[in-house]
């Protein structure tokens, strides 16, 4: 450990009797008389300990050896100081190899119980996933095009209406009856007859998901057109409307039955993209309104004539539409691309920026 051989004597005493009180400690006083074990040396070429026996040992079996000593009696820890009273190199490099021992250790134990930031950011993500939850509905809300808002307001409007007021029914006053509807000139009849999403319960937020789903896709991917949309929901109401009547039928969610024909031109925007079906498996878009109208048998137990009526209208329209037969008018696109209407189109102009269209 010094430069000088008196100073090697006196080190390997040292050692030797720190070593012999750890001994004597570690096994009884039956061992306190013990001849110290035999001095160490390092090799300045292998960079290990070695014996009198010559059998080479870890460096790092000294440290453990070293640190209990000191801690044991201080005045030995004192005698390795060098005359200037700073500790000599080796009790520096001694210090390193402990911090880094401990630093081994550290890291085991951390190890041990997996603990790392990207475990506790997620914890803290599950913990805040209702309140994301609740942000990203509200985000998509406002996003929403502005007529598929309006109809999704509309239609939750009469539906408290009718809850509060009629017992969770829709309100007679609002409801598809021809005779009066003709008879006593109640025009409003067919057109409220569409806010009817059905009573207030289990399944009114799921069609209320349903219509707000494939209404507002359909209104979004006309945003630059949107009078095309406009055009797209007036002539299924109305084609809707007529084929009732034809067909001598009484219908009372026509909301319900409007979105079916919504569903059905949204499956022809996007033939040939998977769909998953309640993560349970896929199917081609092009077959989901088939799927919704099985559903619908299986769960009511009936053949669900209008929303077969609601696919029908749907094919008609589309076909129509690219044919070219079935054009917005031209006063509509007149009005608005004019000054009246530049509210509107700024709602629109919103929606085209998420497209990265800028008008």
């Amino acid at each position: 450990r010094a430069a000088t051989s008196n100073a090697d004597e006196k080190d390997n005493s040292s050692s030797s009797v720190s070593r012999g009180k750890i001994n004597a400690l570690a096994t009884g006083n039956d061992l306190a008389n013990a001849p110290p074990p035999p001095s160490r040396e390092v090799s300045a070429e292998s960079g290990v300990l070695e014996d009198d026996d010559e059998s080479p040992r870890s460096s790092s079996l000294l440290i453990p050896t070293i640190g209990r000593a000191g801690a044991i009696n201080e005045d030995e820890v004192r005698s390795e100081l060098t005359s200037d009273g700073e500790p000599s190199e080796s009790d520096d490099d001694d210090d390193d190899d402990d911090n880094d021992q401990y630093d081994d250790e550290t890291d085991d134990d951390d190890s041990l119980f997996d603990i790392d930031d990207a475990d506790l950011d997620t914890a803290e993500d599950s913990e805040f996933a209702e309140d994301n939850t609740l942000q990203s509905i509200v985000t998509a809300w406002k996003k929403t095009p502005p007529l598929t808002q309006t109809y999704l307001k509309v239609c939750f409007a009469t539906s408290l209406w009718g809850y509060f007021g009629h017992g969770n029914k829709f309100p007679p006053s609002l409801e598809l009856k021809w005779k009066p509807t003709l008879q006593r000139m109640q025009l409003w009849r067919p057109l409220t007859a569409f806010f009817n999403l059905g009573p207030i319960g289990m399944s009114y937020p799921l069609t209320a998901h349903f219509v707000w789903t494939y209404m507002g896709t359909l209104e979004r991917l006309n945003h630059d057109k949107p009078y095309e949309f406009w055009i797209m929901v007036l002539t299924g109401a109305v084609t809707l409307l007529s084929a009732y009547a034809a067909l001598q039928l009484n219908p009372t969610l026509l909301g319900h039955n409007l979105s079916t024909f919504f569903v059905y031109i949204w499956s022809r925007y996007h033939e040939g993209l998977d769909v998953n079906m309640f993560e349970l498996f896929n199917t081609k878009a092009e077959l989901l309104p088939w799927f919704f109208l099985a559903q619908t048998f299986l769960l009511e137990g009936e053949v669900p004539v209008l929303d077969f009526v609601g696919i029908v209208v749907g094919h008609i329209y589309h076909h129509y539409k690219t044919s070219g037969l079935i054009r917005a008018p031209h006063f509509l696109v007149s009005w608005y691309n004019s000054d009246a209407a530049t509210g509107i189109r700024n709602k629109y102009k919103d929606i085209s920026a998420d497209f990265g269209i800028v008008a």
